[in-house]
């Protein structure tokens, strides 16, 4: 399969590898495209290959101006800002983060067995075992998202990724949220379908707010649809709030009368309204007599054999992505070493200063405050220094300041007080 990818994206292909300072900040050089997989909400996914070390990863990448006239300048901070402190076995985990002109870009594990909504459409039917071992396996990486102190906030199909083996990986980060102690999040956030009722309550009445149980509420509903093929509430985004609440009150979840006891009972107790009865830790979950015979030690070191493996024969993605961005893209990604030194050619003619003012100003701001992060040489220097885990960079996301629920934080501070920021 790999090679068909090398064929794909148009890149210069040299069979000799080249060598890069190791104290040299990560760029664009340093990565060879090979093809476009897939569109986040933020921004484009193309699959990339380390020039020196020949590693195989996933870039995100988001235009900076767009960011900018989207407003959504702030959720990429906060998303680089959360990812750099996490590493886990059931995360899609960063490992470098950098910036040019017209971009900023996510380097990330690589998972080539699609999103579980990618397979979901492919009409694929999960069974009890499968759909038992991916509870297991978020259940243990929402347990250390929460001792983090972070929401997800937008658990779902589209979100959970799975590896070359089966096993599930979260993702997207770019609407979670850090609460600490007994603070409780507000605002609206999320993806309708999956939202708990809580949220919608504290939208509507502004009611107490919601903390990590409406990540397992979203499990439970990612669940069930995983096993019956559609969700247990008719909600979609444009169903109104009011009317949601009104379903939570008056319907009735139905489960399939072929499910076994054991599964009916855990998913009737991740998808209990009252946050203060639903499962919402790993304790909760482990005391499940359906998940009694599970080995957690086993789950972790991925030694359980899922029981749905995706194709390793194709790439699990929708293919019009990668027409998408050699035909219709103005700016694509292949051709971006042309096009920025192009760009500097033009530097002091009109072209240049056609920018308006203020987008210029968001633009320099975003270049200053914007994340530059490398995992490989944060490894290198625990190593060097007897480290053993990446505790340091755990730390920083205790220290770089708090990230407050669906507020200003001033990411975009001086100088960008138009609507820069959210």
């Amino acid at each position: 399969m790999w090679k068909k990818l090398w064929t794909n994206m148009g890149g210069s292909h040299s069979h000799k590898t080249p060598v890069f300072d190791e104290n040299e900040d990560v760029n664009f050089d340093h990565f060879q495209i090979l093809r476009a997989i897939g569109k986040g909400s933020f921004g484009k996914v193309c699959i990339v290959q380390k020039r020196d070390t020949k590693k195989m990863y996933a870039m995100k990448y988001m235009n900076k101006q767009k960011c900018i006239e989207r407003d959504e300048v702030r959720n990429v901070f906060r998303e680089l800002q959360i990812m750099q402190g996490l590493e886990h076995p059931f995360l899609v985990n960063l490992w470098y983060s950098f910036q040019d002109e017209e971009d900023m870009f996510m380097v990330v594990d690589l998972l080539l067995g699609g999103d579980l909504r990618y397979h979901l459409q492919q009409n694929v039917h999960f069974n009890e075992g499968t759909v038992k071992l991916y509870i297991c396996e978020l259940a243990l990486s929402l347990d250390y998202l929460q001792r983090y102190h972070i929401i997800h906030r937008d658990i779902k199909p589209d979100n959970i990724l799975l590896d070359e083996h089966g096993h599930v990986h979260i993702t997207d980060f770019n609407i979670a949220t850090i609460v600490k102690g007994s603070e409780k999040a507000s605002s609206m956030a999320g993806t309708k379908p999956y939202m708990a009722p809580e949220v919608f309550q504290a939208f509507m009445d502004g009611g107490p707010g919601y903390s990590y149980p409406v990540d397992w509420w979203s499990l439970g509903i990612t669940a069930y649809e995983l096993l019956r093929g559609w969700r247990p509430y008719e909600i979609h985004s444009a169903t109104p709030i009011d009317e949601i609440l009104n379903m939570f009150k008056i319907e009735r979840v139905h489960y399939s009368s072929t499910w076994c006891k054991g599964m009916i009972a855990l998913l009737k107790k991740l998808l209990t309204k009252d946050p203060e009865c639903r499962l919402s830790s790993l304790a909760d979950i482990q005391s499940s007599p359906y998940l009694a015979d599970i080995n957690w030690d086993a789950v972790l070191e991925k030694a359980e054999t899922p029981g749905f493996v995706p194709n390793k024969g194709r790439l699990n993605c929708d293919p019009t992505f990668e027409l998408e961005e050699m035909i219709l893209e103005s700016k694509p990604l292949h051709k971006k070493k042309k096009r920025l030194a192009k760009n500097k050619s033009k530097e002091g003619t009109k072209e240049s200063c056609s920018l308006n003012v203020h987008l210029q100003q968001c633009l320099e701001t975003v270049r200053k405050e914007f994340i530059i992060f490398n995992r490989e040489k944060l490894r290198r220097q625990q190593e060097q220094s007897g480290q053993t885990s990446s505790l340091e960079s755990r730390a920083s996301l205790q220290t770089q300041g708090k990230l407050q629920d669906g507020r200003n934080n001033n990411l975009l501070g001086h100088g960008c007080t138009k609507g820069c920021s959210s």
